[in-house]
């Protein structure tokens, strides 16, 4: 009886992934500092993570906004193209507030602020949902950037005119 090439074929690809795991044991030892892989990715928009809670009204702010910082800013050159209902990369920061494409946030206690960066936590309301996190914003060389944490991520803005 003759087997065909395609079948001897397969029963080797079968042998090779029912072997041993190709990650060596000790490399487990030494992710501590990658990221999360289950983790919900951050939303650039500012929008809510699966994690979130249900919506609650806004504290007032408890610190205003550096002038600095106020403003229209975009991820891309189209965020900042008025009358865009697809803005999503925008970013207005009042003396109050941010505003996201679906969300706002405010500046909660213990915010610490200078005349070009605001950092701490931000109490966040949008699609139904509210949410604290800790957002640092910082213009430099006329860029603005927004770090966040769990997860971190940070996104760089141009400024809108």
């Amino acid at each position: 009886m003759r087997v065909p090439f395609a079948t001897i074929a397969l029963l080797f690809a079968v042998a090779a992934c029912g072997g041993r795991d190709p990650v060596d044991d000790k490399a487990v030892a030494g992710t501590a500092g990658l990221p999360d892989t289950k983790a919900t990715a951050p939303s650039a928009s500012g929008g809510p993570r699966a994690d979130t809670q249900p919506a609650k009204p806004l504290p007032p702010p408890t610190s205003k906004i550096p002038a600095g910082l106020q403003g229209r800013w975009g991820l891309t050159p189209g965020d900042c193209m008025t009358g865009r209902s697809d803005a999503k990369g925008l970013l207005t920061i009042t003396a109050d507030d941010l505003h996201f494409y679906e969300s706002r946030a405010v500046p909660a206690a213990g915010i610490a602020s200078d005349d070009d960066s605001i950092s701490g936590d931000f109490a966040f309301t949008g699609e139904g949902q509210s949410w604290t996190r800790y957002e640092a914003l910082k213009v430099e060389k006329g860029r603005l950037t927004r770090t966040e944490t769990k997860p971190s991520a940070s996104f760089i803005y141009a400024k809108c005119n």
